[in-house]
C-alpha cells in the first residue's frame, strides 16, 4: 500500500483479524476483561456456566479473581492447550489485513465507538516519565506483569480487553468511518446485561489511508518531533506491558532482519477517542480486608501527620465500614489528586501489613464489601477526562488505579484475536 510510510509516523497497522465463524456461539464466545469483579467470584461463577460446552475466551483468558487460587501454572498451560485447540479445529476466519470499526452499545443506551488495530510496541514504554509515542496513563505494577508474561510466552493468540484513547477534538480519526458503507462481521448482544458489540471491516485503501493521515495529523500536533504524545493507554496497561515485556524477550533472540515484521512485535487493541460522546471517566474506589478498620484511619492520619511537604494541602476522603459511613481529612498532601494521597497510604500499608486491597467500580459495591468486618471501603473522586494527556505529558504516569473508563459492565469484552506466533 502506497501510504503505510505512515505507518512509521503513527504506531499502528491493518492486520489479520480472528473472530469465530459461527454466530451462534458469539454470546457465548466473548466475556468481559479479566481485571473486572475481582471480589465478586459469584459474576465469574455465572460466566462459567453460561459458556460451559461451549468455545469461549473464558478458557483462554485469566481472570484475576482467580489469581490466588495456587494452581496459576496449571491454569495458564490449560490456557496454551485451549488456544491451540481452537486453532486447530477451524473455529475462526480470518479477517485479512484490516481495521474493524467497532460500535459497542453500552448499558443504558449509549453507543461507545473504536476501532480495532494493531499497535508498535517499538513505539511504547510504560516507564513513568516515558517520552514515547504510546504512554502509560497510570504506573504499572511490575508484581502484575509475570502471570501476564506467562501466558503470552507460549500463547498462539493474543484476545485483548486493552483500549488505546487519541485525543481527537475534531473526530478525525475513528468518527467519518461511520458514515461508510462497511461490511457488517458481527451485531450481538453481550452477556449479563452488557449491552451490545457490533463490528465492521475496515479494508479499503481509501479508508486506511484517511485514518492513518488523521494519526499522522495529530502527531504533528501533539508535541515536538522527538517526543510526540499520541496515544494513552486507557484500559488494559498491565496487559499491553506484557505484550512490551514478551518482545523485549523475544527480540533478543531474532536475527536482524526478522525484527521488523514478527508478528509479536504487535499489540491488537481497541483505539477509542478521548472525546467520545460516551466516554466517561469514573473513579476507581478502593476497599481493604484484613484490617481493623478504625486502627486503619488513625494509622492514615499519622503517616502523613509525620511527613514535611512544601506548599502541602489538605484532602477528605469518604469512607465505610460495617454501618458507618464519613469523612476524614489529612493534611501535608503533596499529590494534586486525592487518588495519589490514598494510593501512597496504601502501599505503605501492604508493605509493613497483611492487608488485602481491592479496585471497585460504583459506590454500591463499595458499601457492600465494606459492610464485612475486617473491611474498610473509600469513595475517590473522578478526574477530568480533558486533563488525561495535559496531566500524563507534564506529570507523567498517574498514580495506578486512578480512573475507569465507565463501570464494570461498560468494560471491553474479549472477542477479537490475532495470531501472534
Amino acid at each position: 500500500m502506497k501510504n503505510m510510510k505512515n505507518f512509521n509516523k503513527t504506531g499502528v497497522k491493518p492486520c489479520d483479524i480472528l473472530i469465530p465463524q459461527n454466530p451462534g456461539i458469539y454470546d457465548k464466545w466473548a466475556v468481559i476483561a479479566c481485571d473486572q469483579f475481582t471480589s465478586q467470584p459469584e459474576y465469574w461463577e455465572n460466566v462459567s456456566k453460561i459458556t460451559s460446552g461451549f468455545p469461549s475466551t473464558f478458557d483462554i483468558i485469566f481472570p484475576e479473581v482467580y489469581l490466588d487460587c495456587g494452581d496459576m501454572k496449571n491454569r495458564i498451560d490449560s490456557i496454551n492447550k485451549k488456544m491451540d485447540e481452537y486453532i486447530k479445529s477451524g473455529i475462526f476466519q480470518n479477517i485479512e489485513k484490516s481495521f474493524i470499526l467497532v460500535d459497542r452499545t453500552l448499558p443504558g443506551g449509549k453507543h461507545r465507538k473504536g476501532l480495532m488495530t494493531a499497535f508498535d510496541l517499538e513505539c511504547y514504554d510504560y516507564g513513568k516519565n516515558a517520552g514515547s509515542l504510546i504512554r502509560a496513563t497510570e504506573g504499572t505494577v511490575i508484581d502484575r506483569l509475570p502471570p501476564r508474561v506467562a501466558i503470552r510466552e507460549n500463547a498462539a493468540l493474543e484476545v485483548p480487553h486493552i483500549m488505546i484513547l487519541i485525543d481527537d477534538p475534531g473526530k478525525t480519526v475513528i468518527e467519518p468511518l461511520f458514515n461508510k458503507s462497511l461490511q457488517l462481521l458481527y451485531d450481538f448482544e453481550l452477556m449479563l446485561g452488557s449491552g451490545r458489540l457490533t463490528g465492521r471491516r475496515v479494508c479499503e485503501e481509501e479508508d486506511i489511508i484517511q485514518i492513518l493521515s488523521a494519526l499522522e495529523y495529530l502527531r504533528e500536533s501533539a508535541g515536538s518531533d522527538t517526543h510526540p504524545f499520541l496515544f494513552a493507554v486507557g484500559d488494559g496497561n498491565h496487559s499491553l506491558a506484557s505484550a512490551k515485556v514478551h518482545w523485549e524477550n523475544i527480540k533478543k533472540t531474532l536475527p536482524a532482519g526478522q525484527i521488523a515484521g514478527h508478528p509479536a512485535r504487535f499489540a491488537l487493541a481497541e483505539l477509542v477517542n478521548l472525546h467520545d460522546d460516551s466516554l466517561e471517566f469514573e473513579s476507581i474506589n478502593r476497599i481493604c480486608f484484613n484490617t481493623d478498620p478504625e486502627r486503619f484511619l488513625k494509622e492514615f492520619e499519622e503517616y502523613f501527620s509525620k511527613k514535611t511537604v512544601q506548599n502541602s494541602k489538605h484532602q477528605v476522603f469518604k469512607y465505610s465500614y460495617g454501618k458507618v459511613r464519613g469523612e476524614i481529612e489529612i493534611q501535608n498532601c503533596s499529590h494534586f489528586l486525592e487518588i495519589g494521597t490514598l494510593q501512597e497510604f496504601l502501599d505503605y500499608k501492604s508493605s509493613v501489613s497483611n492487608i488485602k486491597i481491592d479496585y471497585i467500580h460504583g459506590e454500591d459495591a463499595v458499601y457492600e464489601l465494606s459492610s464485612r468486618p475486617d473491611a474498610i471501603g473509600f469513595v475517590v473522586p473522578a478526574m477530568n477526562k480533558n486533563d488525561l494527556f495535559k496531566s500524563i505529558e507534564f506529570s507523567g504516569a498517574l498514580p495506578r488505579k486512578t480512573f475507569s473508563m465507565g463501570e464494570a459492565a461498560q468494560k471491553r469484552f474479549y472477542f477479537e484475536c490475532r495470531a501472534i506466533i
